[in-house]
Order: C-alpha cells, then structure tokens, then sequence
C-alpha cells in the first residue's frame, strides 16, 4: 500500500515513514499518510510566508476560488461522504450531511471575501480630529496554523480554511492523524477551483512530532484549534506571543420543563445524543427534566432509543457506528459503569454488540460522576431529575464548560431567563444544543473556549485593523 501523498509548500510530498489510517469499523487498513516532522513543518511555514509575502492571491480571486469549490463539493458529495464514513466511522447518511454542510461553509466563506471591508473613523467627533480624514483597513493577521479533530474530518476543517482564504492568510494545517484523507481531498479541490498550490500545506503527524513544532513556530501568527480542554489550554502557554483561537469541549445540558412536548424532544435527543455515536462537542449529554415528567419522558426517550439502528457505517440503514477506537469505546463503558456503582441505572444500552456501544440512557445519575461532570464522547446520554426551575439553571450552569445549552418550554419569561443566566456561548431555545448552523457565531466561554467560528466571525479572527490618516 503506498502513501497518500500530501501538499507541502505546493508539492505532492511522501516520506521515510507512513500513519495507518484504521476503518474504526472494520479496524482494516484504508490506507497510509507520511508521518511528517519538525523539518516539513518548517518547510510549509516557510513556504505560507512566501505566499503571503507575494501577494498575488487577491481579494476578488479568493472569493471566486471558494465559490468555484462550494460547487465542486457538491457536485461530489457521495465521493466525500464515503472517504468521511470510511475514516471516522461516521454513518453514511450523516457523513453525506457533513459534506453538503462544507458547501454551505465555504459559500459563506466566499461572501465574506466578497465584502471585506474596514470602517470610517468619525475623526470630526472630537477636537483633535477635527477636518481630518481616516479610515481602517482590514487586513490579513498573517500565516495561519490550523490544527482539528477527527469528528468532523471535512466541515471543522473547512471552517478553518475557507475563513482563512477569504481573509487572505496563508494556512499550515495539521489534521487529526486517525482521519486525514477528507482534508486532502479538500485541498486539492480547492487547487482544482484556482487556489496557488503553495497557499495551504497539509502536516500529518502526531501532536509531538508536527502539532508542537506547528505551534511554537515563529511564522503563524494565529493558531485556531479545535480538540479536547486539556490539549487546547496548553497551547497559549507554547505560544505566548500569538493569537490563540480554541473551539473546545462541553457536556451540553438540556433542560425539559413540564409544559414540553416530550414526544417531539426524545425525537430530537434520538438523533441529537446519538449522531456519530456522540463524538460531537456538542452532543446532548445531559438532560435535566422536571420530577413531575421524569418517568413518563425516561419511558419515552428509551423507545426512541431503541429504534437506533446500530452497525456499519456503510449502510444506508445505519443510525450509529462505532466510536474512534476500541480505546474509546472502553473509557466510555468504564463511565458507565462507574456512574452505576454511584448509583445510576442504565435504562437502556451500556454493552456492545459486535464490538459498537449501543446507544446508552442512563437515569439518576449523580452530578459529580465523569459521565455528568465531563465530556462524555460517545452515545450516551445522562439524566437528571430537578424539582425547580432555578435548581434547573443552577445544574445546567454547574461545571467548567459552558458551549451550548437548550431548554424546552413554552414559558417565554423562563426562556429568557434561561438566555440571561446560563454562562454558554449559545443558549437554544426549543431546540436541543446539539443544534448548529454554520453561519452562527459559534463558540464557549470557560472550559468550552474563547472564540467564535462561522465564516464572518472567523474572517474577523483572522484579520487586523491597520489606521490609515491623510494629512
């Protein structure tokens, strides 16, 4: 089996040693990717400083670029939504979903570098400034270091790219190792649409042989990160002089109060806590309902539940696949188990069968436990009886995450106190958090981040404002 190869500084690169890149399913080899190191990230550093030095990639053309592969993307959905589900295990259906999601990514992308612009500055509102003129210009921060995760192989690494493209900062990006090939793919689409071969480099790596030199390399003036807290939190420690972008964890809460339709909200939960087997930031993780609905929603959700279909990826049928690894899978029993023991009670799920968790809905659980107080990752969903609405905030806002929430309720003032207290970066109102539409501003505060993403708001990241007087 030979290497994939990779584009570093505008050539098809292979080297000495390969990565195995695993179906998470079948656990069979779907191929091989050069193990990258220190040297070739100094080399694509290098190289993006060259082409931002260069400056012939401009506005207009950048735009045209992502408009030309937001087409191109979706003229090969199926082509992407299988090299999706063949490497991160994601179903089908729902990878074909993520591909047609990177169109709408990078048009989004492509309107924002339509309409770059920067702003007046009022000088006649003061003294000083009286009878001059002034302006800002919005212009590139410089090169970018992009690093992202397997869950997303394709979609997170478009948010990365395509803002990056629109703003006019040449990228360096390290995908995750267990899922490069959707990112490759992307790359040399983007090339096809008109993007200079040198503009993005792709480093396969470990986080210790590429990520780290990536990192602390003087050339990136940005890092966007998108991973675990405990990975993300150390980056600005390595990097002390750059901007640091984090899109991290969380362990979304949902709260249900009486007055919910609860056959509509397990339908939700069905897909929102169990998509791609739950490795999402913002999966449905914990759910607080009311007392006074507790058993009659518990009986409901489990029936939803077990309609999941469970298998491979591959088929069209399948609703959840496997998780990343078989080391996963276990950590994820291991909290099940653990949260038993504390004195939760699996309604349904918690085994495997053929090797894949089934979806898993655990009642009662204590808040303390891993599989409350931390980011579950996989296909469970936790829940938790609440007497009052306040105890209800207070639960949903406990603990160092805060990315998104949802509440379900026809109580206008219990909404909008629920926007007011909780301390997420979205509160949904009707809607599980698991909800995202790629234009939003998108991002946590605490434990979760410190960014937003979505095209417009990420083109802002990855610019700066340059005053321009005319004396």
């Amino acid at each position: 089996m030979e290497q994939t190869p990779v584009r570093v500084a505008g050539t098809r690169i292979t080297t000495g040693r390969s990565i195995e890149v695993t179906n998470p399913y079948s656990n069979e080899v779907i191929g091989l990717v050069p193990a990258c190191d220190a040297a070739t990230v100094v080399t694509a550093c290098e190289a993006a400083a060259v082409a931002l030095a260069r400056d012939d990639f401009p506005q207009y053309r950048r735009a045209e670029v992502l408009e030309r592969a937001a087409r191109l993307v979706s003229e090969r959905i199926d082509d992407f939504g299988h090299t999706i589900a063949l490497e991160a295990g994601k179903p089908i259906r729902t990878a074909r979903g993520e591909a047609a999601r990177c169109v709408d990514t990078l048009t989004f992308a492509a309107v924002e570098a339509r309409k770059l612009t920067g702003e007046m500055i009022p000088m006649d509102a003061s003294q000083s400034g009286f009878g001059r003129l002034a302006f800002a210009l919005r212009v590139p921060i410089g090169v970018v270091a992009a690093i992202t995760p397997f869950n997303f192989p394709l979609n997170l690494v478009a948010h990365k790219l395509a803002p990056a493209i629109a703003a006019g900062c040449p990228v360096v990006l390290k995908p995750a190792s267990s899922t490069p090939f959707s990112s490759i793919m992307l790359v040399e689409l983007l090339i096809e649409a008109g993007m200079p071969a040198d503009w993005v480099s792709v480093v396969t790596g470990s986080g210790k042989d590429v990520g780290e030199p990536l990192i602390t390399n003087p050339i990136p003036a940005l890092v966007t990160f998108t991973g675990s807290p405990a990975v993300g939190w150390r980056i600005p420690a390595q990097a002390p002089r750059k901007k640091i972008s984090l899109e991290l964890g969380s362990n979304s809460p949902l709260i249900v109060e009486p007055d919910a339709d609860l056959d509509l909200v397990a339908s939700k939960v069905r897909v929102a806590g169990f998509s791609h087997a739950g490795q999402s930031c913002i999966s449905t993780q914990r759910i607080l309902v009311h007392e006074s609905v507790h058993d009659r929603f518990v009986d409901i959700l489990a029936e939803a539940i077990g309609t999941l279909v469970v298998g491979d990826p591959l088929d069209e049928t399948t609703d959840v696949g496997p998780l990343i690894s078989p080391e996963e899978t276990q950590r994820v029993l291991d909290w099940i188990d653990s949260a038993v023991a504390d004195g939760a009670s699996v309604v349904t799920g918690g085994v495997l069968a053929d090797g894949l968790l089934m979806p898993t809905l655990v009642d009662n659980v204590p808040l303390e436990v891993d599989l409350c107080a931390k980011e579950v990752f996989g296909p469970v969903v936790a829940v938790i009886s609440y007497s009052t609405f306040e105890e209800a905030l207070d639960i949903a806002d406990t603990g160092d995450y805060g990315l998104h929430a949802g509440i379900f309720t026809t109580d206008l003032r219990k909404a909008l106190k629920a926007v007011r207290q909780l301390h997420f970066g979205g509160v949904l109102i009707n809607e599980v958090p698991t909800y995202r539409a790629d234009q939003q501003p998108y991002g946590g505060v605490k434990d979760s981040g410190n960014t937003r993403e979505g095209p417009a708001y990420a083109v802002h990241e990855m610019t700066q404002l340059r005053f321009v007087h005319l004396g």
